[in-house]
């Protein structure tokens, strides 16, 4: 069965340069051995990479063990539900990509809370 993303249709690739993903098909997809759901494909902004560096998440440090390049604002990137979240109540979220974006992520995060953030909400809602 395809990955579907929060609004229900296929999973969209979220970034490719940089590779994202848990498994790094640049896709926000997930599985067992995620267990941390790097589900939320976000533009991450300046302003987030502070936050998460504050909470001991450093996106921005290349980690070549993890095939991680460290992030700059812009990037688009598979971040985990729980570390969203925690931004978004801080002030400090991502711009969030809802094609993207996992369905997984709503067991988390409500879609209403994403959608606030979603930079890729159609003109017509009816079609959601």
């Amino acid at each position: 069965m395809a990955d579907l993303n929060v609004l229900g249709g296929p999973l969209e690739p979220c970034s490719t340069d940089p590779m994202t993903g848990f498994y790094r098909d640049g896709c926000c997809s997930t599985g067992p051995e995620d267990v941390g759901l790097h589900t939320i494909c976000t533009f991450v902004t300046s302003e987030f990479l502070e936050h998460q560096r504050s909470i001991g998440n450093d996106l921005s440090t290349p980690m070549p063990e993890y095939r991680f390049p460290g992030l700059k604002p812009g990037d688009r990137w598979c971040v985990t539900a729980v570390n969203w979240l925690r931004a978004h109540r801080d002030g400090s979220a991502a711009p969030v990509v809802l094609a993207a974006t996992h369905a997984k992520a709503l067991q988390v995060v409500p879609l209403e809370v994403l959608r606030e953030h979603a930079v890729d909400v159609p003109d017509d809602l009816g079609s959601l």
